[in-house]
């Protein structure tokens, strides 16, 4: 048996093991068919919580992580104008702050999005499983 015919045969036995266990969410929740509900639900108030603690997270440290700037230079300045080192340290010390602020706002405001998005993107998904499965019951009455 050739690697495509094996393949094909492979294919073949999984798709009909899937689509006797598959069941969609829309079935269940439409009446369409299928028995029970879905274990997987995306539209979870968890993750919604979790996405809006991550926005106000987000707004809370952009407002306040970034008002010592303009006192830290002018301190910074002051003290190197002086001849002291610690002016010096002072910068280091804010660019350390600014790039972790700064790395702590881009993943909340990845978090947010991106469960943001999981619930449209699913049920896009969710649309297509269903389209292809009727067109394939409705390609196997044409064979």
């Amino acid at each position: 048996m050739s690697f495509d015919e094996m393949w094909g045969q492979a294919r073949s036995e999984a798709l009909a093991r899937q689509q006797s266990t598959m069941q969609l969410n829309q079935l269940a929740a439409s009446g369409g068919g299928g028995a029970g509900g879905s274990d997987y639900a995306v539209t979870s108030p968890d993750l919604k919580a979790v996405g809006n603690e991550a926005q106000e997270l987000y707004h809370g440290l952009e407002a306040g992580a970034f008002h010592a700037g303009a006192n830290t230079d002018t301190a910074a300045n002051s003290l190197d104008a002086d001849g002291f080192r610690t002016g010096a340290a002072m910068w280091a010390a804010w660019a350390t702050w600014r790039s972790q602020a700064e790395a702590l706002l881009s993943a909340c405001a990845h978090i947010h999005n991106h469960l943001e998005d999981t619930v449209v993107t699913h049920a896009k998904h969710e649309e297509l499983l269903v389209t292809n499965l009727s067109v394939e019951q409705i390609t196997k009455h044409f064979k």
